[in-house]
């Protein structure tokens, strides 16, 4: 394996738990509009008026809670009540509110990177939501680069690598899915790591089946990606830091990185 200079992480469902709380709120969504229609048919319509909305609402719980609601309309045929719309909205609200749950062993994986590998966090959906999830994860202080982006494809890599300067050879993804976190930057020479989550999204899926797999790392848990990679010199210099022009600094618990207090830098794409 080439050297690798930066380590890119998912967010949901790669380093805290995301997809099973928004297949509990379907699932509170499918008993409202039982009487409307049977489970199967409520299940095809919400899954197409998402992938219709992703590009006006993009991803994130307010698009999907406003995909609800539009489903819901159609479902209905418009004679869904104002008490179950404020329902609806109600548990959007709990889904922003509620807790970021770590998957288990992420902390540890990023406390031993972070000492040799420039760290970055390049995930998708809501500005608001997924700084909200970041901040209040803890994590923040292990990368040095953060990029919330509208979409993940190769595109949109293609442009953040440009804006870090970092080739394709040196970079590594990680993350749950194959469409937005290995495909893309496979296809663009660069190195990536598939770690599944136990449920995945409709839209996420892709088939498999006729495609290389060897050109990426499939590992069971987060954990095992320290073993898997090349042992480099701890990071103590600055040849694996972010271009100067991109830190900026940000308050947070003392950061991990060894004899160097190091920035985090945060850049919104």
């Amino acid at each position: 394996m080439e050297r690798i200079r930066v380590i890119a992480f998912d967010a949901d469902d790669t380093m805290w738990v995301n997809e099973p709380m928004f297949r509990s709120v379907k699932a509170e969504f499918m008993a409202l509009l039982e009487k409307y229609a049977d489970t199967g048919t409520i299940q095809e319509r919400l899954i197409a008026v998402e992938r219709e909305n992703i590009g006006v609402f993009g991803y994130g719980v307010k698009g999907f809670l406003l995909s609800l609601i539009e489903t819901a309309a159609q479902v209905s045929r418009e004679r869904l009540s104002g008490a179950d719309i404020q329902k609806l909205i109600g548990l959007g609200k709990e889904m922003l509110a509620s807790p970021v749950e770590l998957l288990d062993g992420v902390e540890p994986v990023l406390e031993t990177l972070c000492r040799s590998y420039t760290l970055m966090i390049i995930t998708k959906g809501d500005l608001l939501d997924q700084e909200s999830k970041i901040a209040r994860s803890n994590l923040a202080p292990y990368f040095d680069g953060i990029e919330i982006l509208s979409e993940k494809d190769e595109a949109a890599y293609d442009r953040v690598l440009s804006t870090h300067g970092i080739h394709p050879r040196e970079f590594m993804m990680v993350g749950n899915s194959l469409r937005s976190d290995v495909l893309p930057v496979v296809n663009l020479g660069g190195h990536a790591v598939h770690v599944p989550f136990a449920t995945t999204w409709a839209h996420e899926q892709v088939a498999v089946s006729a495609m290389d797999q060897s050109m990426w790392l499939t590992l069971s848990s987060l954990g095992e990606l320290p073993a898997c990679l090349p042992r480099q010199e701890p990071y103590f210099g600055r040849e694996n830091a972010m271009p100067e022009k991109m830190l900026g600094a940000r308050p947070g618990r003392e950061n991990p990185r060894p004899k160097q207090t190091r920035a985090l830098a945060r850049k919104i794409s």
